[in-house]
């Protein structure tokens, strides 16, 4: 099975340059705790909400602060045309719940897939092998595709 048949293609994206506080009511309005960062189609970062806490929060930075100074640029991502068993435990490896879609032909966003979309799937046993990746202790905890 291959992911675009089990991701989310009705994905909402935060502009670089808008606060931190309107990706916040984005993540609260969505009930979603990652939000991809898109200039146009094209995926620029990812904006987590421990980003907000752990970067800006912390940090005393406020919620007017672009989105850019506090999200990871160099996002983990995977084809639409990748096997599901294969984000699976690309999730598992970097301890995440959801990665960006982009289209292999001209690599714009496409979607977003999360663990519960793989759980829901035909392949929903790959989801326990990214389960189990994802709670192990210790890990990179963050959306970053440099491991």
């Amino acid at each position: 099975m291959k992911v675009a048949e089990c991701m989310s293609p009705d994905v909402e994206t935060i502009s670089p340059e808008q606060p931190v506080g309107e990706a916040a009511q984005l993540m609260l309005r969505e009930d979603a705790g990652a939000i991809p960062v898109g200039e146009g189609d094209r995926l620029v970062g990812m904006i987590t909400d421990r980003d907000i806490a752990v970067r800006g929060v912390a940090e005393g930075r406020g919620p007017d602060t672009p989105v850019r100074e506090l999200m990871t640029d160099e996002v983990l991502f995977c084809f639409d045309d990748q096997n599901v068993e294969d984000a699976a435990l690309l999730m598992s490896d970097h301890q995440v719940r959801r990665l960006p879609v982009k289209s292999r032909e001209d690599e714009r966003l496409v979607g977003i897939v999360s663990l519960a979309d793989i759980s829901r799937s035909e392949q929903g046993e790959a989801a326990s092998v990214a389960l189990g990746g994802i709670t192990d202790p210790g890990g990179e905890h963050n959306q970053s595709a440099e491991s």
